[in-house]
Order: structure tokens, then sequence, then C-alpha cells
């Protein structure tokens, strides 16, 4: 007789099963993915912070220009981006989901909407 692997209950049914039911199924994976989970968790926050501050620039013709401070000072995290991208001229974005930012001179950022 088999137990199950989260309560260690007597498990009834299929040979093969390792749970009694769906509640200690979930219970146990969830366990087994916390320390995972909480970090993408994390990221994911960030990345949706960094895409939400992208998104409120003011855009004309899909881009805006601003400065690396009021990014920072909005919150915005240089850190967490989700793609990096270098086009034939040489020019390389750092894009959070569909909104892309170039660094140009003197502290000016260039935000794209793709």
């Amino acid at each position: 007789m088999e137990t199950c692997l989260e309560c260690g209950e007597k498990i009834i049914g299929r040979s093969d099963k390792k749970f009694c039911n769906d509640a200690c199924r979930n219970a146990y994976n969830n366990k087994q993915n916390k320390d995972s989970s909480n970090l993408m968790r994390n990221i994911n926050h960030k990345l949706r912070k960094n895409f939400r501050i992208l998104s409120e620039q003011n855009f004309v013709d899909n881009k805006a220009k601003t400065t690396k401070n009021k990014l920072s000072l909005a919150g915005f995290d240089f850190r967490y981006i989700t793609h990096l991208k270098t086009y034939k001229n040489g020019a390389q974005y750092y894009f959070v989901y569909d909104y892309g930012y170039k660094f140009l001179d003197d502290d000016m950022v260039l935000v794209v909407k793709n």
C-alpha cells in the first residue's frame, strides 16, 4: 500500500497514484516550486513596472525622449529587460516586451514602441 506524499494518508485507487486527492497534489507541488516561484514573481513584478513606466511616456510617432534620471525616479530598474536587439546600423535597443529604449548622449533616453 502506498501513502500520499503530502499528508501520509493511505492512497486508494490506481497503483501509480502519488497523492490521495487534488488538494494534496497541489500543496505538494506548491511547496516544491515555492523558491523559484517567488523569484519569478519578483522578476515579473519588476518587468511589469518597467513596462508600465515606458508605456506612460509621451509618444509621438511611436517615439519619446526622456532622461535616464526621470525613468529612475519613476522606479524604472534598468537591470530588468526581456530582450536586447541590435539593428543593422549598430544601434542597440533594450526591450521590455514591446517597448524599447536606447541610451543617447547627455543622459537622454529614446523610448520606442515596437
